[in-house]
């Protein structure tokens, strides 16, 4: 096979590959941003969290993005857009529910308590949960692994790629950011 050496031609093609690089994307925010709103509402619906769907439908934009060259084999994007804000939804909504499950499975509320008493317990316990969810990534991890899963420094380190005294030290600021915004919410 003979490579060209002619720089017409291969700005030409640069050139050419260039605007239907543009092109596609011009397709894609025509046909898929229009559906976002109803999408958005539809996902907030589901899961009654504002946050968590916008993340399920920037996932359900990015798999479109990455399967744009196969969208023609559909009937109706907005109809696999729905189906696809639907199962990513419904799979969200069963992540929670363990948590909440393994947390109210590790968190003893006292029986003996009062009702009022215990109730405001499970509220504290959901509030941790809530701020734990805000935190960034990683020292969400780290914290859950810690305290939920029961998981030792050096498991946790292993798992993730950090050095023990990095996890330590993201296990202190995870701790001391609960603490703070648990406080300034109850106040």
């Amino acid at each position: 096979m003979k490579v060209e050496n002619n720089p017409e031609k291969n700005v030409t093609f640069i050139v050419l590959n260039c605007l239907y690089i543009v092109m596609e994307q011009t397709q894609f925010k025509k046909e898929i941003l229009p559906l976002r709103e109803r999408l958005v509402l539809y996902a907030e619906r589901l899961l009654e969290n504002k946050s968590d769907s916008e993340d399920i439908i920037q996932e359900v934009f990015l798999k479109l993005w990455t399967m744009r060259d196969k969208l023609s084999n559909y009937d109706s994007v907005e109809a696999l857009s729905v189906t696809m804000t639907k199962h990513l939804c419904l799979n969200r909504l069963k992540i929670n529910q363990r948590e909440q499950e393994d947390l109210e499975g590790l968190v003893d509320i006292d029986k003996n308590l009062p009702p009022d008493e215990q109730l405001e317990q499970k509220d504290s316990v959901e509030q941790v949960m809530r701020i734990i969810d805000r935190l960034p990534d990683l020292q969400q991890a780290i914290l859950r692994m810690k305290h939920i899963e029961g998981m030792e420094t050096d498991e946790i380190a292993a798992l993730t790629g950090s050095a023990p005294e990095a996890v330590r030290m993201n296990l202190s600021r995870a701790r001391k950011k609960v603490k703070e915004l648990f406080f300034k919410d109850n106040k």
